[in-house]
């Protein structure tokens, strides 16, 4: 890309920018990317950079010549960063580069002269008896906070983790405010914030006094809460427990119930083979015809069935 405001001498020199990049000896030089105008008497040709860790970062040759002259001089070689190049950020000063919690112990921190923050306090007088009383009221100090600088700290600690609209504070049961823990601060700020004095919650920090947090002073458990109360279980501990032989008793007894069971079983079936046996034996002796016997043994009742029911 070619300026048209730039005077024909000096945008004809590409080969005398490339050969000053040459003769500089860093290498890295790449395709021609243009020409820009300085002013009547100079210009500015680009190369495009192919130093390794240079991506993006171009070559400036600043060419120059007198009014009325065709002579072209090489002024100034210097690696540029592009469009497109990864530079640093811009640089800040360190005194606006601290943030909270960056001071550690032995660091030096004093405030800028003209901190808003701060205003001249009372001077001491040289009058022992009222500089003691100025001392004991809070007037000893050289500086103590500006308005500005007391309602820059209200604000803060009113978006903090600590303030009024954090999700501790919209879940307690209770504020800072009636809470036995907080201690409230001194001055105009003790309105609204105090000192937690609570370990276990926000223990020396600045509160709200609208924030709260589960372990409030007035907190009562629900009742039921936590777990039943059970006797001690000592399992180490081994209960004896004696077996007499009276255990053994009804086993025996048991089996000589199905002892006598069977013996009276086998009785039974003894008595009960025994009319059998009567019948065949007088049935030989009967001389009554085979006709009657039904008859005889239906009307009259036999021997054996008279012993029998004997």
């Amino acid at each position: 890309m070619v300026d048209p405001a730039v005077r024909s001498v000096l945008a004809d020199a590409v080969d005398l920018a490339r050969a000053a990049l040459d003769e500089l000896g860093d290498g890295g030089v790449g395709a021609y990317l243009g020409v820009t105008r300085e002013d009547e008497c100079s210009a500015t040709h680009r190369f495009a950079s192919e130093l390794p860790g240079y991506r993006g970062w171009q070559w400036a040759v600043v060419v120059a010549a007198a009014p009325d002259s065709d002579r072209v001089t090489v002024s100034e070689l210097v690696l540029l960063p592009g469009p497109d190049a990864l530079v640093a950020p811009a640089w800040v000063p360190w005194s606006e580069r601290i943030r909270p919690g960056d001071l550690g112990p032995g660091d030096l921190l004093a405030p800028a002269p003209d901190d808003v923050r701060l205003v001249p306090g009372y001077m001491l007088s040289g009058d022992p008896e009222v500089d003691e009383t100025a001392l004991e009221i809070g007037l000893g100090r050289k500086q103590v906070m500006s308005l500005e600088g007391r309602l820059e700290a209200a604000q803060r600690w009113f978006d903090s983790e600590y303030g009024p609209d954090s999700e501790m504070a919209k879940a307690a049961p209770s504020s800072c405010r009636l809470c036995g823990f907080y201690l409230p601060l001194a001055g105009s700020l003790r309105a609204a914030f105090g000192v937690c004095g609570n370990e276990f919650a926000a223990d020396g920090h600045v509160v709200h006094a609208e924030y709260g947090c589960g372990a409030h002073s007035d907190t009562t458990l629900p009742t039921g809460a936590g777990s039943p109360i059970y006797e001690a279980f000592d399992d180490s501990a081994v209960e004896v427990v004696e077996v007499g032989p009276a255990c053994s008793a009804p086993a025996e007894s048991a089996t000589t119930e199905v002892v006598s069971t069977e013996v009276v079983s086998t009785e039974v079936v003894s008595t009960e083979s025994t009319p059998t046996d009567s019948t065949d034996e007088l049935a030989p002796e009967s001389s009554a015809p085979e006709s009657s016997a039904p008859e005889s043994s239906a009307s009259e009742p036999s021997p054996s069935e008279s012993e029998q029911t004997d």
